[in-house]
Formats: structure tokens, sequence, C-alpha cells
């Protein structure tokens, strides 16, 4: 058995790593026979080295120079302003597209797009040397961009879509801010298990991005967290299955989170796939309410990591709280875990026994903005 097995669970409080790997060690014994006892020794001292591991972790992530990232140098005073309103004679563009497209493609400063009130029926996809710009709405319920694309439509090439590119709004570039708009999928709520329904309303893929006072609408996939440190404050969040999805390292402050479904649903899908990732998302201060049975995670990724702290959470949470993807090798690596959350849902007793509840220290590295190096970058937000 390779050394790496061992290794794989660094990230488990110490506790539970102790009595979950000697089990494992002693199932090995049983089924491999002496062929394996040479390994016993060796995983018994490695123990030590995975305590040590997740307690320098948790150091690391609590420093303000933890990340992989590049160091990140954002731009906030405008060197351009452009006015979007229905009414040519009020605005420099009548749709977003047409006042993005007026931007350079390589752009260097920051870019703000003011966004007047009404619904602008748009697909847009920014692509990814245009860096710094701003959308700026009148207010979350009066600005909104809408498209109603789903995973199964066909795209230019006569093949479906999927769902990276079934996103009503795109973003490829670095620095993006949007602020009091809402992006929404109009693609009608799939019934249970069906395929090629993902419909995303706003897919980034792109490092430094922040999204203030914004709504997402829709219901499979609504949010497509793919890449990059992200933070969204104040927004809301709609959608039934994996609604809030990818591989992104992102923190959500003071977000309501709203499930939308008749029947089971899962409210995030994070896909981190090693240990070496440093990714996952972190919920801080946020509400979830709706409808239907919600799973606070799936394990799309097998390194899958999410955190909800000080969260409320209604009844709607399956007293289960977590799902490994129909695939139980995932409960060894996943990291899903609550601190200090509240309401009928909240109740960690239920709990599939490969989450956990933090204590105050563990809880430390994601519950600031030192999680997605903020302070670099969202000095002026």
């Amino acid at each position: 058995m390779p050394k790496t097995r061992i290794l794989e669970v660094q990230h488990w409080p110490a506790a539970g790593t102790i009595m979950r790997l000697k089990l494992y060690v002693l199932i090995l014994l049983i089924t491999c026979g002496d062929s394996f006892a040479s390994y016993f020794h060796r995983a018994s001292n490695e123990l030590q080295i995975t305590e040590d591991a997740y307690g320098n972790w948790l150091r690391k992530m609590g420093s303000l120079n933890h990340s992989v990232f590049e160091e990140a140098k954002n731009q906030f005073t405008p060197c351009k302003k452009i006015k979007v309103h229905k009414n040519p004679r009020l605005g420099d563009y009548t749709t977003v597209r047409k006042a993005i497209n007026a931007i350079p493609i390589i752009n260097n400063c920051r870019v703000i797009i003011s966004v007047s009130a009404g619904t602008y029926k748009e697909k847009i996809e920014i692509p990814a040397t245009m860096a710094y710009v701003s959308l700026e709405g009148a207010g979350a319920g009066e600005t909104i961009i809408q498209w109603n694309d789903t995973a199964e439509e066909k795209g230019p090439n006569g093949q479906p879509l999927g769902t990276y590119a079934s996103a009503t709004f795109a973003v490829n570039a670095p620095y993006f801010i949007a602020k009091d708009i809402t992006f929404k999928n109009k693609a009608p709520a799939p019934p249970s298990g069906a395929l090629g329904k993902q419909a995303a309303a706003l897919r980034i893929s792109a490092d430094t991005a922040a999204f203030i006072g914004c709504r997402f609408i829709g219901a499979q996939d609504t949010l497509y967290d793919h890449k990059g440190r992200h933070y969204f404050r104040d927004c809301y969040i709609q959608g039934s299955v994996d609604f809030i999805f990818g591989d992104g390292l992102s923190l959500y402050e003071n977000c309501h989170l709203r499930a939308k479904t008749k029947s089971y649903g899962a409210l995030t899908a994070q896909k981190r796939e090693s240990m070496l990732e440093e990714t996952g998302f972190s919920f801080v201060n946020c509400k979830v309410t709706g409808s239907g049975a919600l799973y606070l995670g799936r394990a799309w990724g097998s390194f899958s990591r999410v955190v909800f702290a000080y969260t409320y959470m209604d009844k709607i949470i399956t007293p289960r709280g977590w799902y490994n993807w129909g695939d139980k090798n995932r409960e060894m690596t996943v990291f899903y875990a609550q601190f200090k959350c509240s309401g009928p849902g909240a109740n960690f007793g239920g709990r599939v026994s490969w989450s956990r509840e933090l204590t105050q220290q563990e809880a430390k590295p994601f519950i600031s903005l030192s999680f997605i190096d903020g302070r670099e970058w969202l000095a002026n937000l």
C-alpha cells in the first residue's frame, strides 16, 4: 500500500485521524495478511506526522501570507466610466454587451459600467485580458441580466453547450467587481434526476473577483464558482441542486442562500481534487432557508472543502448534512465542518461521522478575509 493513502488524511482533526487511521490499517492487516505487516510500524509512526501536518496547516492558513496565488494588486480609481440605459438619450449604450465591447480588449485600468434599472436579456462573456471591470446596477431588484441556456442546448458548433457555457454571465478576467445587480438564468427548474438541465446564472473563472449586494437566480448549478479567489458579501443566491459549485477559494459573508426544490437538493458541490489545492468555500454569518430537503454539500471533488460558521440554518437541512457523491473513499479526505451555527437545521448531533464541529482555533483560518488574501485586493470595497 503506498504511503500517500496514509498522508491523504492530513486535514482531519487529530482525534478523528487516530481512530479512523488505526481502523484502516487494521482492516488492511486482516485482508492482506503478513505481506502487509511491514507497513504497520510505519503507519503508527506517521500518525504523529499527520497530527503535526494538520497543526502546521492551521498555522499557515491563519497567517497573512499563506496563499500559493501571486500577490494581488488591485486598482480602484477609474480611468473610464460608461453608462448603460434603455433610453439611448440617457446613456452611452443601450446594452451591457455594447458597453463591454467598448473597453479595450487588453485593459489595464479600472472601468466602471453603470447599468440603469431594467431587464437586459443578454448572454455575456468577459475575455481573460479585460481586467479591472466594474459592473454597478441600480439595485439588485432593479437591474437584471438574464438568459435561459442549459447544458443540453446546442452551441454554434452544433454540440451541447455543457454547464461551463450555459452561464448567462461569464467572467474570465481578474479584478472583476459587481455591485447591486442580478444575474439570472430563466431556464425552468428541472425534475429530480433530469440530465442536461444545468443552467448557470454566473460563471467566475478568474482570480480576485468581488460581488457586493448581488443576486444569483437559477435552479440547478446557479453559481459556478469555477476557480480563483472570490468574495461574496450581502448576496442572495437561489437554486435547487449544487447551486454553488466549482473549485474556487471563496468567502461568502452575510449572504442569503435559498433552496427552491420540492425534493432533495444540495447547496454546494466543491471540487477540490488534491490536498495540495488551496481551495474551498467558507460561509460566514450567512442564512440558509427555502423548501425541500437540502444537503449542505456534496463531495464533487475527492478533497472537497466547505465550512459554515455563525450561519443560521432552517429546518430544510437534512440531519446528515453532507453527501459523499456515492463514493465512500471521499469520506476519508473531504473537509466538511460547522462552527457556532444556529437554527433548527444546525444541530450537529445527526451529522455524518466524517464531518466535524470546529474549535475556535480550527475555525480561525476560515472566518476572515485572510482566507482569500482579501487584505491584498479588497481594501477599498
